[in-house]
Order: structure tokens, then C-alpha cells, then sequence
């Protein structure tokens, strides 16, 4: 059966998602991240790169949520978009791997976790996920989904950070991209968003805040500490 190792933070969020939608049997295995057990060798073993998610599946071991949604669509047949918009399938979840994502969780970080304040890390993380969701905004002009004409894996992979859209954009949040708002009010009042939302709730997950849950987060802040 496919294990499934998570944490509820918007990559793995992503794979619980697809996963929802499938109805694919897994077995979840909780890691948590502020504990440090990313980094057990157990762990180090699945992925060497020490984050979540990860799965292994008949001994294919796959981490990286991007890697991780095309694998799963290739394997079922399932959200993985017409054969004909593969190159808009693979640059759109690229786009979100590479810009949308990493810009979003490093704005959070230097708006919320950072120790110092630092207004141009702040300013500049800020600014490029803004201009990240503007491009989003206007590809979504006159259309549902991402990609194509039907769900998919591009709109699971967007959907992770969207549901997180107010933490990291302050303010109004996703109300000042109105086209992600209309395309993320529709993905997330699908049945499988609140399935994947519940999954994991039975487990506890320390909250981080205190100096070990920090060095288990960010290790390599404390590489000379």
C-alpha cells in the first residue's frame, strides 16, 4: 500500500488533496517537522533533501510535491490533464514549484518566523509573490481551471498555497486577485478539500514557536551556532 509521509503544510496538503480526490489507498505517516523527525535517518532515507511530503509506493520512493502529483497522475490515469496540454500542464506546475510556492513560504518566513526584522527581504519576497499571483490572475481571465478545460494536478498544486492565500499576502489576502479568488472559491468548495483537510486530525503536531522546534525548521540558520 502507498505510504504517505505528511504534515499539514501546503506541499503535503496538496498530495492529501489529490489523494481525496482519488479515493487511492494509503496508509499516513505522520512526520512531524517541529520535531525534527524530517531529519531521522529513517526519514533521510525516503528523502535525502529532509522535507515533507514524500511517499513510497511498492518500493518507488518519490518526494518533492510537484514529483510526487505527476507521478500519481502518470500511475492512475487521474488529474493529470489532456495529452495535448502537456507542455502547459508540466510549465504551469513548474511555475508554481519554482515562483509561487518558494516566494510564498519565504515571505511568510521573513514577515512571521525571521528573528530580525529585515524590510528588504520582506519587500522583496512580498513583492515577487504578488507579481507571481498577478500572473496567475491574468491566465485565469475566462477560465475555470489552469490547465485545459478540466481539474487537475496544476489546480491541486496552486490550491496547497491558496488555502494559506491570507497568511501569506496580508491584507485582503486573495480578494486583490480576483480571478484566483473566483478559481480558488470554486477548487475549495469541492467534497475532496474538506477530506483532505481532515486528514492527519487525529495526530498532534507541535507547534513551532521555541528554539528546537527553529533548529529542526531551519537547520541551517544554526550550521555555526
Amino acid at each position: 500500500m502507498l505510504k504517505f509521509y505528511y504534515h499539514p503544510t501546503p506541499n503535503p496538503l496538496k498530495i492529501a488533496l489529490f489523494l481525496a480526490e482519488t479515493d487511492l489507498p494509503f496508509e499516513l505517516v505522520p512526520v512531524d517537522t517541529a520535531e525534527g523527525q524530517q531529519h531521522t535517518p529513517d526519514f533521510r532515507a525516503i528523502n535525502p533533501n529532509g522535507k515533507v511530503p514524500a511517499i513510497e509506493d511498492d518500493g518507488t520512493v518519490v518526494f518533492d510535491s510537484t514529483a510526487i502529483l505527476i507521478y500519481l497522475a502518470d500511475k492512475t490515469g487521474q488529474l493529470g490533464g489532456a495529452p495535448e496540454d502537456r507542455g502547459a500542464m508540466l510549465s504551469w506546475l513548474m511555475f508554481i514549484a519554482s515562483g509561487l510556492g518558494p516566494f510564498s513560504g519565504q515571505s511568510v518566513h521573513f514577515h512571521h518566523t525571521a528573528p530580525e526584522d529585515i524590510p528588504y527581504a520582506k519587500n522583496r519576497y512580498m513583492r515577487e509573490t504578488e507579481r507571481h499571483y498577478q500572473v496567475l490572475n491574468d491566465h485565469l481571465k475566462g477560465r475555470e481551471f489552469i490547465v485545459g478545460d478540466s481539474y487537475s494536478i496544476a489546480d491541486i498544486s496552486a490550491w496547497g498555497w491558496a488555502i494559506r492565500g491570507d497568511r501569506v499576502l496580508g491584507g485582503e489576502g486573495l480578494a486583490q486577485f480576483p480571478e484566483v479568488d473566483r478559481w480558488f472559491k470554486a477548487i475549495n468548495a469541492r467534497p475532496a478539500v474538506e477530506k483532505a483537510q481532515q486528514m492527519g486530525k487525529g495526530e498532534t503536531f507541535k507547534t513551532p514557536g521555541d528554539e528546537a522546534s527553529l533548529r529542526a525548521l531551519f537547520p541551517s540558520n544554526y550550521v555555526n551556532a
